[in-house]
């Protein structure tokens, strides 16, 4: 046990009681948590700021309301409802497309309008929101996500995970669907995740339950072969969050959507720390660089210094 603490210390890897104490509790003011643990209030005021986001459909607030989701949603092939509050992939409905009277799953599993309007009462009632709080139903736009990763997921939406440090982006991975995930980019839940080289967005390792992976598990596609179009854009987008949250660790999620290109998921005040063994290296060398960094560079200068510094050796 001692010898693989002294490996991982060499490496770099950081452990939560470091992220929590020295990263989180240091650069991350407790009173700014409701703008991200709130993915409504992130969505708004991404906005504001010219951070694109997917389009919102509209919200449900109250249980007089759920019966207006179908109504919401009636001009709509396929679309997502999400808890504002939840957390971890849970409570997330995607419906691909429509029929009379059904409402398909990329899974092809049908539900009709009392189990949609019942899993919107659920999310309500806070079954899915962090602490069981009461919660706000989002309904969103159906991501078309880039066609070119359709060989690396299973029934679900690729993202791009970036930690952001003082704003500065300083490792990132994409996390793919898998049947053992259910469809859902959820790491803990059996999606792989894929480490990508800072600079070029190019694949530089995967891991699925902790453990590495070299291939798909459900396509057999090599990881090996991944590279993320527009990818100083991407950077560009998820390092401008700094400024809209105050946050100085946080974790960004990303989807490439077809039609839009790069637009914000959600933020994340307290990101894992598995993004480490997909790269294959620890986030402690990165983060003491940028803690050197004076204060004040504008986010395409973070950006630069991220891409030339912080790329994969």
């Amino acid at each position: 046990m001692l010898r693989l603490a002294r490996q991982l210390r060499i490496r770099g890897v950081i452990g939560m009681n470091r992220r929590n104490i020295h990263y989180i509790g240091r650069y991350n003011d407790r009173r700014l948590y409701p703008l991200v643990d709130d993915k409504l209030k992130t969505k708004l005021l991404a906005q504001e700021h010219d951070i694109a986001t997917l389009v919102l459909l509209g919200t449900i607030r109250s249980q007089f309301e759920v019966r207006h989701v179908t109504q919401l949603v009636s001009q709509q092939d396929g679309f997502v409802i999400k808890p504002a509050k939840g957390g971890g992939g849970k409570g997330i409905l995607v419906v691909e497309r429509q029929e009379p009277g059904a409402y398909i799953k990329p899974s092809g599993r049908i539900i009709h309008r009392d189990g949609l309007e019942r899993h919107v009462s659920n999310i309500l009632s806070g079954l899915y929101s962090l602490g069981g709080s009461p919660d706000a139903a989002i309904i969103e736009e159906l991501i078309l996500f880039d066609e070119r990763f359709e060989s690396y997921t299973h029934e679900g939406v690729p993202d791009i995970r970036v930690i952001v440090f003082r704003g500065y982006p300083v490792m990132a991975m994409m996390r793919l669907s898998t049947a053992a995930s259910d469809g859902k980019a959820n790491l803990h839940q059996g999606a792989v995740g894929v480490g990508l080289d800072i600079a070029t967005g190019r694949a530089v390792g995967g891991v699925q339950f902790d453990r590495p992976v070299s291939r798909h598990p459900d396509t057999d596609c090599p990881l090996a072969d991944l590279e993320v179009p527009q990818w100083e854009e991407l950077l560009l987008q998820t390092a401008a969050c700094y400024e809209l949250t105050g946050l100085g660790y946080l974790g960004t999620d990303i989807v490439l959507d077809r039609r839009h290109g790069p637009m914000l998921l959600e933020l994340n005040a307290r990101p894992g720390l598995t993004i480490q063994i997909a790269n294959g290296r620890g986030l402690r060398e990165a983060l003491d660089l940028i803690e050197r960094q004076p204060a004040g560079a504008p986010a395409a200068e973070r950006v630069a210094f991220s891409r030339r510094y912080l790329a994969a050796s």
